[in-house]
């Protein structure tokens, strides 16, 4: 995996943006300010504006469990709590990840 980090405080739009110019296959997000309720619906709007709706999101952070469903609702697919072991969210996103396509051999198309 390649990992681009964009650094604290993004906005969607940039979020977004560095997404669509990196053609990101996963949009993790780590929110511990509670904004999540805020931040999670502007994203998913951008990103099927920009037709990346098949880009997988991640969230983990300090969300209440009671937040979780409305999340799932908007299109996150993962929801990982404070001491989710990193192997746990390794698998989630290898298992949830779209498909690449195979790249042909040299000289055949």
């Amino acid at each position: 995996m390649e990992v681009i980090y964009t650094g604290l405080r993004q906005t969607p739009e940039q979020i977004v943006s560095a997404a669509l110019q990196e053609d990101a296959d996963v949009i993790g997000l780590s929110i511990l300010s509670g904004a999540h309720n805020h931040i999670a619906p502007r994203l998913m709007r951008l990103l099927r504006e920009k037709e990346l709706d098949d880009v997988l999101v991640v969230i983990g952070g300090i969300i209440p469990e009671v937040d979780i469903p409305g999340l799932k609702q908007l299109g996150i697919q993962g929801v990982f709590l404070p001491g989710t072991p990193m192997q746990a969210i390794v698998d989630f996103i290898r298992a949830h990840v779209r498909a690449q396509p195979a790249l042909a051999p040299e000289g055949i198309s």
